[in-house]
């Protein structure tokens, strides 16, 4: 991981002209640093605005800090969520039965949709993404909608363990995911996703850059500051970049949309936080930036509408509607691909009309 984040790091200096020798360190970094680096973060600094005291116990620190069920993936958990229920344990050793069976739950749903569902989903998301540059219209599509629901799978099923985990030992961990997909709107959709992530960006970045309170230029641009370092937490390059970005556009877009007076309707409303998301995954997960511009290309239609290989025997019927259909909807392109098919269009269109 630490190396592939170097490689990627100097990569993007040479793509701004900064070009420097390849260096790596041969160290071996700590699990799960980027998550307790948030957290011991958030506990220096609270100190440090004097919202609280600091703990005289190293040990109740340390357990803070290393606390294993959530060390890898999340949460991101807050001092002040943990400090009181380390001191509440105290000495005892009993769990009620009750938490511990629904830390077993919790467990085995999270196993559940790991294994069955999100490593699933990731068998047919992962071929497109590694050919990126061959995929048609149903591919990337296809691809982009399982990588979606591979990565809420996943991601949620590691919360979800963490917090069954944290349950065996009487700990409760906050909730990581909620239902992120079923938001209305980008704003929303930020208050179910990585809730914990999104909680300390918040409280330590958008904040104290403005927030919400210093008009609406320094608003916009704390939100675009705070996405664009949501972007580089994920990893240093240009696609991880790129997606922090957009996705502060996109708040910016959601913050003016509400000060006007218009509202959408809930179902529009849904399916447009959808897509918007959807469609800035493919930043996220593709390899390159020219894998993510071929695969936005190839879901805008850009590269036609072809049946993917799997469908074209059992609907190969379609294949040719289906092109034709397209070719037709493109009757006003100056450089159509098929020259015969667009002639027919145009005569059809002329004689209906």
């Amino acid at each position: 991981m630490y190396k592939r984040q170097v490689e990627s790091f100097q990569a993007l200096l040479n793509q701004l002209g900064v070009h420097s020798d390849p260096w790596v360190l041969n160290i071996i970094l700590p699990v799960g640093i980027s998550f307790y680096t948030f957290q011991t973060m958030s506990y220096s600094l609270d100190i440090y605005r004097g919202k609280i005291e600091p703990t005289r116990n190293f040990l109740e620190y340390a357990l803070f800090v290393a606390f294993f069920p959530q060390l890898i993936a999340g949460p991101i958990v807050h001092h002040r969520e943990m400090m009181p229920q380390f001191a509440r344990l105290g000495g005892r050793t009993r769990v009620h039965a009750l938490l511990r069976a629904n830390g077993v739950f919790l467990i085995a749903l999270g196993l559940f949709k790991k294994v069955i569902v999100a490593d699933t989903l990731g068998g047919i998301a992962d071929p497109v993404f590694a050919e990126a540059q061959a995929a048609s219209f149903f591919d990337a599509w296809t691809g982009t909608l399982a990588y979606t629901l591979q990565l809420y799978f996943d991601f949620s099923a590691y919360s979800e363990m963490a917090m069954g985990l944290a349950l065996l030992f009487g700990i409760r961990l906050p909730l990581n995911f909620n239902s992120p997909y079923k938001a209305s709107s980008i704003g929303d959709f930020w208050r179910r996703w990585h809730i914990t992530l999104g909680r300390f960006l918040r409280d330590y970045l958008y904040i104290p850059l403005g927030g919400s309170r210093a008009g609406v230029p320094r608003t916009l641009f704390a939100l675009a500051a705070t996405m664009l370092l949501a972007g580089l937490w994920h990893g240093a390059g240009w696609t991880f970049v790129l997606w922090g970005a957009l996705h502060g556009l996109y708040l910016g877009a959601y913050h003016l949309w509400r000060r006007l007076p218009w509202r959408l309707p809930g179902a529009l409303a849904w399916g447009l936080t959808f897509l918007s998301v959807v469609w800035a995954w493919v930043l996220f997960r593709a390899e390159s930036l020219a894998d993510a511009l071929h695969l936005w290309a190839a879901m805008a239609g850009a590269e036609g509408l072809v049946l993917p290989q799997t469908l074209r025997e059992p609907l190969g019927f379609l294949d040719g509607g289906v092109q034709w259909a397209y070719s037709c909807l493109l009757y006003t392109s100056p450089s159509p691909r098929d020259g015969e098919t667009h002639l027919v269009c145009r005569l059809l269109l002329e004689k209906g009309g």
